[in-house]
């Protein structure tokens, strides 16, 4: 360990002698993409995105005009075909890097490999960069040899917040089963099968014949936390990922063992067992799962929003399911009626495990970041999100955004969205409100255009529960106290630690027992077999590493009080 850090000093030393020399002048040209100018001057960077995501086309309309406004074109790749970890690792052996780059669950090998540009001393010289997060946010980026290296890019809320959207984890289920229902009040883990049992019993078709799936689960690598974290949300906690918190103690719990994390893999087994849980849940992939969703067929899942919507949700309304309710919308799920849900929570996140970085083989650092800090004026910030005025969105007298339904037709898209809107979705953003005070920073955050272009089947159970948005359907929690969110931490531990190796293995035996857990013929067999198993991996280890992060967090947290 201490070589290591020893080298990444050196490496940072290196780094910043080198970058004096560069500074804002002239652009170089590099075959990794540096900064060699473009057609009319404009500086052309590259970015990698260890995530799956779509590449947009060359002279991409909105692409085309932030680049007359800011100066720079980025031309952005993303994860396909690997790991997060394996593409990091191989550019890294490659030893040369895109200019930007986001290495998610790679970070820490970026980080390892000296590969990264301290942004320390930049981030004073740009006043929307500077303005993007709090001191005490700026000290919690931190990483142990002093030096910031990243920017958290996401739900960073710009003054009021506005969520209509639940982007995050919930039990979701389609409109056409509440409706069959008469939309009932469901609150619980047992009322919420029982519901979908006695739909299925009485509708086990769709209006063509095709077989419902009652219950799907997804498990496919990184995703299998649609499987193993939500005893967390069953017993009222927020999502922190990787364990719980409790807010009076501030000690940390591991909902792996919790009385609720039995009764929760207990239901799954009776589910599975009288075929309410699909028999493929443990072996389809990502894509046959999303085929699934997009086919309309699945009555309920657990996700998160951000996992399915986009891609199953326009499926489902451009083949116009969504007219045969096969829309989701999320449900307050709890163990108990009694336990007040945290499936949402206010405030913002901010994720100091990964975030968007400058390479050491980016050629012009200031010029990059000062296309970072041009994204976030707000004019540039609404191009990116609201698209281009009179043509994607229109303002009225007051100045309140809007869309027609041509416009919000276009902009769902694909081939339009790929020729001519430009999100530059990996850099940084925010939510909340615009600075004009009137409206949203996007359209899913505008209350009026939010509920207006909602699908039929979700307008109607809206009106039903009295809510206009997924957010209201579930009720919103104060934002968690200053150790939020742990993930941010776990996401970033490596096998180095005892804590890291524990976490690891944890992982590898939750995988590996949890479907056999929910198939089992003896549950309660399956069970402790299990528990044999995860005690083995040395938990307390993990616990222990996770304790001392979130002392860390309240003792940074004190500091600015």
């Amino acid at each position: 360990m201490k070589k290591k850090k020893l080298a990444r000093l050196l490496m940072a030393a290196v780094t910043a002698t080198l970058l004096a020399g560069c500074g804002s002048g002239p652009a170089g040209n590099s075959e990794t993409g540096g900064t060699a100018s473009g057609e009319g001057g404009v500086k052309e960077f590259t970015a990698f995105f260890a995530v799956p995501g779509v590449e947009i086309n060359d002279g991409n309309e909105v692409q085309e005009i932030i680049a007359e406004k800011t100066g720079v074109k980025v031309k952005e790749t993303w994860l396909t075909g690997q790991t997060p970890e394996e593409a990091i690792g191989t550019i890294i052996a490659g030893g040369e890097y895109p200019d930007f780059i986001e290495g998610a669950a790679g970070m820490p090998q970026l980080y390892d490999a000296g590969a990264l540009v301290a942004l320390d001393d930049y981030i004073e010289k740009y006043p929307n960069i500077k303005e993007f997060f709090t001191e005490q946010e700026w000290d919690s980026l931190r990483q142990e040899d002093g030096h910031i290296y990243w920017i958290p890019q996401f739900t960073n809320i710009y003054g009021e917040e506005k969520a209509c959207e639940h982007n995050d984890e919930a039990f979701w289920i389609q409109t056409r089963v509440l409706k069959w229902a008469d939309y009932p009040e469901i609150k619980t883990l047992d009322q919420y099968f029982d519901l979908i049992e006695k739909y299925y019993e009485a509708n086990p078709t769709m209006e063509d014949g095709t077989e419902n799936i009652p219950y799907t689960i997804l498990c496919e690598d990184w995703r299998y936390f649609c499987l193993e974290n939500a005893p967390q949300f069953l017993d009222g906690y927020p999502n922190d990922g990787s364990c719980i918190v409790d807010p009076q103690t501030l000690k940390v719990i591991d909902y792996n063992t919790t009385e609720t994390a039995v009764e929760y893999f207990k239901k799954l087994n009776e589910e599975y067992k009288k075929g309410i849980v699909d028999r493929e849940s443990f072996t389809q992939t990502y894509d046959e799962y999303i085929a699934k969703l997009s086919s309309g067929r699945v009555l309920g899942m657990i996700d998160q929003w951000w996992d399915f919507a986009f891609n199953a949700g326009d499926a489902i309304k451009s083949a116009g399911l969504d007219q045969q309710g096969c829309s989701y919308v999320p449900l307050p799920i709890t163990i108990d009626e009694n336990i007040q849900n945290q499936w949402h929570n206010s405030g913002g996140v901010v994720n100091a495990g990964t975030g968007l970085a400058v390479s050491i083989s980016c050629e012009d650092v200031e010029g990059a970041l000062k296309f970072v800090n041009d994204l976030l004026d707000q004019d540039i910030h609404n191009l990116r999100f609201w698209g281009v005025e009179g043509t994607d969105y229109q303002a009225d007298d007051q100045g309140v955004f809007s869309r027609t339904e041509e416009m919000r037709t276009k902009c769902a898209d694909t081939a339009y969205k790929a020729s001519h809107l430009c999100p530059y979705s990996y850099f940084p953003q925010y939510i909340g409100t615009n600075r004009d005070g009137i409206n949203a920073m996007s359209p899913a955050g505008q209350p009026g255009e939010f509920y207006d272009a909602l699908k039929n089947d979700v307008k109607e159970c809206f009106d039903a529960y009295g809510v206009q948005t997924y957010v209201e359907m579930l009720g919103t929690s104060e934002a968690p106290g200053a150790w939020y969110p742990m993930w941010s931490y776990s996401n970033s531990l490596t096998t180095e630690t005892d804590g890291g190796m524990a976490w690891t293995k944890i992982g590898e035996v939750k995988h590996e027992y949890l479907p056999k857990v929910v198939m089992a013929e003896n549950f309660d067999q399956a069970w402790e077999e299990y528990m044999g198993k995860y005690n083995e991996c040395k938990p307390e280890d993990f616990l222990s590493e996770m304790q001392a992060e979130l002392d860390r967090r309240m003792e940074l947290a004190a500091k600015y009080q």
